[in-house]
């Protein structure tokens, strides 16, 4: 595997673009509530919470990476047949889910702490299920909204996606530990939920932002 050239503003504007994307997924509150309730019912402190999260955020990354990957796969082999075809393919969903994601911030309903799958809280768990049963949960539920950004960056190589992948786990654990932090030092869980709202629509002008620059960058 060859080590991109850093220098390339895409390049650069792509790993950018994709830790900022990850930042702002984990805004969500299904990335970071779930630990403050789990961690006040056990009674965790902050070390243990924020290790439950880094593993967690791992864990949804690795599987991200690699349903990623096979699509990356899948889109090259295609490409092979249909030449350019992916740089477009990948403008054209990153489009799509940018605006998914503005549509949605615009009509759907702020998500109340203590709401409808979001209470995981068991105070008779043992510490090792609850831990287990967070980074479970992160698993099997893949960054959706960060796999365009995979396709985008396909032909810089093996590197360039490593790299993106990595900056995809800093954005995500960074972000989650945010505001397991913040919420965890007092600060109003329904304040954090309202600046969430936003999420969406930020999330998805910097997903039709980067879908532009793959546009700029094939002409």
């Amino acid at each position: 595997m060859s080590l991109p050239d850093l220098e390339q503003p895409v390049l650069l504007s792509l790993l950018g673009g994709g830790f900022a994307a990850a930042f702002l997924h984990a805004a969500l509150p299904t990335h970071w509530l779930p630990f403050v309730l789990v961690g006040r019912a056990q009674r965790w402190t902050l070390t243990r919470s924020l290790l439950a999260v880094t593993a967690a955020g791992l864990a949804h990354i690795a599987t991200t990476a690699l349903v990623g990957s096979l699509i990356v796969a899948a889109g090259m082999a295609l490409d092979a047949w249909v030449a350019g075809l992916l740089p477009h393919l990948s403008a054209v969903l990153l489009f799509g889910f940018g605006g998914f994601y503005l549509i949605r911030s615009a009509v759907r309903r702020p998500v109340m702490a203590g709401g409808p799958g979001l209470d995981l809280a068991e105070p008779t768990v043992s510490h090792a299920a609850a831990f287990w049963g967070l980074v479970a949960v992160m698993a099997l539920s893949p960054g959706e909204v960060l796999l365009p950004i995979y396709m985008s960056s396909a032909q810089e190589g093996a590197g360039a996606l490593a790299l993106l992948t990595l900056a995809f786990a800093i954005g995500t654990i960074l972000g989650m530990a945010t505001f397991t932090t913040l919420a965890r030092a007092g600060a109003s869980v329904l304040r954090l939920e309202r600046w969430a709202r936003y999420e969406g629509a930020i999330l998805g002008l910097a997903l039709i932002a980067i879908g532009l620059l793959v546009v700029v960058h094939q002409h």
